[in-house]
């Protein structure tokens, strides 16, 4: 392989892809309007981006394995109203409430899992399902109706800020943290590449592919519950239908921080690096006044690049392997 080559394989594997689109997206920017990197905006980009974020923390140990969530935008729809039903009917208390809406979260992704580890579901098509009986669920629960008339302790995390840093901010990068340390510092992690690197070797060396299927999806779903439990403190209310298209953000922010669609390849530094860069190109092409049909003409474009690049290394890195061997 060239030099040129080598350094596409290993700005995507160390992660450094997603740190340099986001530098170059956020240079941009702030060459034509300086305003979008001063601190108070930095903080907006930051809430912004956190119901995202924390929804492809999760993601990322999905795609790891080789799979796909698709589901993560309903879940999050039914967590949310769960917690909010939980706390307004039977009169939990909030912090009781979170953790209902979280669990939610967390049913909803073992069910997807056990459909992709037991029945042999493909991904795309358990999580499809997963997406309709979710977005029914939440539809039955809240009859089409917000659910709102919560304590304001319940909606703090969705709003509330600490010395002007936003706390859902501060919950993407703890999960974030938490998500790094499971994947650079524990065995889970080596374990998790292997399996979506390889599936078949990663069985022939002992390694439970049904645990890791089970065990990526209900991170990916409780993940879904907690974002669940900052949007209904965003809006002040649990809404039936929030979350619609939520997945293909999450999944292209993912991509665009040098996460392989096809398993095996990523990172969360990389994934926080993706957000923000789906954060930037929000907030920054709506400062600039930049009609919404061209917001997603850009995201568009800017995500096909990511996944064109990865296909690129991904050639590479194959060929090079075979003339190696």
């Amino acid at each position: 392989m060239t030099d040129v080559k080598r350094l596409l394989i290993a700005l995507r594997d160390r992660g450094w892809a997603g740190a340099l689109l986001l530098a170059a997206v956020a240079g941009t920017l702030a060459a034509l309007d300086p305003a979008i990197v001063s601190p108070g905006n930095l903080a907006n980009v930051l809430a912004q981006s956190a119901i995202v974020g924390v929804c492809a923390v999760g993601m990322t140990f999905v795609l790891l394995s080789g799979g796909i969530d698709l589901s993560v935008g309903a879940v999050l729809a039914l967590s949310g109203a769960v917690g909010a039903w939980a706390c307004k009917e039977p009169g939990l208390p909030v912090l009781a409430s979170w953790g209902v809406a979280v669990l939610a979260g967390l049913a909803c992704g073992l069910a997807s899992g056990s459909l992709v580890a037991f029945a042999r579901i493909p991904p795309f098509m358990a999580t499809l399902a997963m997406m309709a009986a979710a977005r029914g669920c939440t539809l039955l629960l809240t009859r089409g109706y917000p659910i709102s008339g919560l304590p304001q302790a319940f909606y703090t995390p969705g709003w509330a800020s600490i010395a002007g840093v936003p706390v859902s901010g501060l919950v993407f990068l703890g999960a974030a943290c938490v998500a790094w340390v499971l994947l650079q510092r524990a065995p889970f992690g080596v374990r998790l590449r292997a399996m979506g690197d390889n599936p078949e070797t990663a069985r022939l060396a002992g390694l439970s592919a049904t645990r890791m299927t089970l065990s990526v999806y209900a991170i990916s779903g409780a993940m879904a519950g907690v974002a669940g439990v900052l949007m209904v403190g965003r809006l002040w209310s649990a809404q039936p239908n929030v979350g619609t298209g939520l997945e293909l953000d999450v999944i292209a922010a993912v991509v665009l921080g040098g996460a392989s669609l096809f398993g095996g390849v990523g990172g969360v530094g990389g994934t926080v690096a993706g957000v923000m860069i789906m954060g930037f190109l929000d907030n920054g092409l709506r400062m600039l006044a930049v009609s919404s049909y061209v917001q997603q003409s850009v995201k568009g474009v800017v995500f096909v690049g990511a996944v064109m690049l990865d296909l690129a290394v991904k050639g590479y890195y194959r060929r090079g392997r075979s003339r190696d061997s």
